[in-house]
């Protein structure tokens, strides 16, 4: 589709992207919430190193449990209604880690918050997806990817700045979560519903207007048709249509993407901070400043990452992404050895270099590779897969550092990183300026 014929809206389009990618800003949050509460929590609940694991990736359980939540809610009710679940669910769970009075209610509480974040992690990039024209799709997606940044980086000072209020400092850091819910819950009321969802209920005037409002009349006319035209045949979604041969190679693609993106190893940099630089001599306040750094690293390297994304390319990110991270990992390592001060440095750098590349491209693939007609069973089952290795990630990790050092993980992950590159080189098409009713012709053959 030539989209140089139609005037688009931008402002409407950035508006209601940015309302719905508020949905990544919890997930920056209880991502990075953990790093700053965990050494109040292992000192008031004493855990142990398999606990502090269980702890840290119950969050990914929970998302899993989300992921299978927003498929279902979200081709019944539609992407608007998912989003206010995700939000609400998450409002309630933050207030529930705050009061927790031991570690089993904590611990789930933050499950049940995974279930939110879970369902945002899924319906906020898809809603953008569907929503954003094609030449703008992969700078809007990640905008996704740059509320995830900047909910890290504010959660990262907010943490910062408790760390001298006592033993539960942690119950203020978490139960802050309640102010960016609430704010999300209530942009979510302004949303119009996805116009690619309205097509599929059989809703085509309301879609023809949303469209309208996005890019004109014609723009209204020709997507409707290409959107009735992808659906041709088609129902109602089910989880088994994933598995038919037109779809199933976009499928292996998603989850190939997802897996990797969490099996690379940087977000151990993000949720152990304090047990990386603990091991290297760092002191509590030290580690805590180490995550504001993280932060503003992060936040700097994703706007570069959305400057490009629609101008290099997917493919090209994110190969380079996995060159350069395998590089400064094995540098990290050795720094770590030494106990070297100067990890932290290279480490800075792989935050940098994840951030301008498989961060936010991985989020624009899984949100765009899809066929309409299967578009929320896949989106979900690629996000299961990522937060299965997320959890699998972050439960290992601090065991593997106990047993083998600080060190060894990172040379594991380098070795990953070099399966990925082979991965994408060989199994992952460019998506750049494709229509998402392209998609099947894309990957299916």
């Amino acid at each position: 589709m030539n989209t140089n014929k139609y005037r688009f809206n931008a402002g409407y389009i950035i508006g209601i992207s940015f309302i719905s990618a508020l949905g990544g800003y919890l997930f920056g949050f209880d991502f990075a919430v953990i790093a700053g509460a965990l050494p109040f929590l292992k000192e008031q609940f004493q855990f142990t190193d398999v606990q502090e694991g269980f702890a840290t990736a119950t969050l990914a359980l929970g998302c899993i449990v989300g992921c299978i939540v927003a498929g279902t809610v979200s081709d019944k009710f539609g992407r608007k209604k998912g989003l206010m679940l995700a939000a609400a669910i998450f409002l309630i769970s933050s207030l529930a880690m705050a009061v927790a009075h031991n570690s089993s209610a904590f611990i789930l509480a933050r499950f049940f918050a995974g279930v939110g974040v879970g369902m945002a992690s899924v319906l906020s990039p898809m809603y953008i997806a569907e929503i954003a024209p094609q030449h703008m799709r992969g700078r809007m997606v990640a905008i996704n990817q740059l509320t995830i940044v900047i909910g890290i980086f504010i959660t990262n000072l907010v943490n910062y700045s408790l760390r001298n209020q006592g033993a539960d400092a942690w119950r203020w850091m978490v139960g802050l979560g309640v102010v960016p819910s609430a704010v999300f819950l209530t942009g979510v009321l302004l949303l119009p519903e996805s116009p690619r969802w309205l097509i599929k209920a059989g809703l085509n005037e309301k879609a023809a207007a949303i469209f309208n409002k996005i890019g004109g009349a014609a723009y209204a006319s020709d997507n409707v048709k290409a959107v009735q035209q992808s659906l041709t045949g088609i129902t109602k979604i089910n989880y088994r249509a994933v598995f038919e041969k037109a779809v199933w190679p976009a499928v292996v693609v998603g989850i190939g993407l997802a897996v990797f993106q969490q099996f690379c190893g940087i977000n151990v940099v993000f949720n152990y901070t304090a047990k990386i630089f603990e091991s290297v001599g760092f002191n509590q306040d030290d580690q805590l400043k180490q995550t504001v750094f993280i932060g503003i690293v992060n936040l700097v390297c994703t706007f570069i990452a959305m400057w490009q994304v629609d101008k290099l390319g997917r493919r090209p990110l994110m190969l380079f992404g996995a060159v350069a991270l395998c590089v400064l990992y094995i540098i990290s390592a050795v720094l770590l050895q030494q106990k070297s001060g100067a990890a932290s440095w290279s480490l800075l750098a792989a935050i940098g270099v994840y951030a301008m590349t498989l961060a936010p491209v991985t989020w624009v693939l899984i949100s765009e590779i899809f066929p309409n007609k299967v578009r929320g069973a896949a989106t979900s089952i690629a996000v299961i897969a990522l937060w299965l290795a997320y959890a699998l990630l972050t439960f290992t990790f601090p065991i593997l550092a106990k047993r083998l050092g600080t060190y060894t993980p990172f040379y594991i992950y380098a070795g990953i990183c070099v399966l990925g590159f082979l991965f994408v080189k060989f199994k992952v098409k460019e998506t750049k300026g494709r229509s998402l009713e392209d998609m099947e012709n894309v990957f299916g053959h």
